[in-house]
């Protein structure tokens, strides 16, 4: 998955604005006790950490 569709998957889920806010702040065990942005900052595959948010806020399986 490119970073791009990554993150208009985060914006359509969260909105634009909380995107960005969830990507810094909200820490998830699913990525090893690390943030979105740390967690791809430190090389995780987009499309890992996607399914690490899914996981983490009920993403809708359509929306997967």
């Amino acid at each position: 998955m490119r970073l791009t569709i990554f993150w208009e998957r985060m914006a359509d889920h969260f909105g634009t604005g909380y995107a960005e806010s969830f990507a810094k702040d909200h820490v998830m065990a699913e990525l090893g006790g690390r943030t979105v942005r740390e967690a791809l900052d430190a090389g995780w595959e987009a499309k890992d950490v996607w399914r690490a948010v899914c996981s983490a806020v009920g993403v809708p399986a359509e929306k997967r």
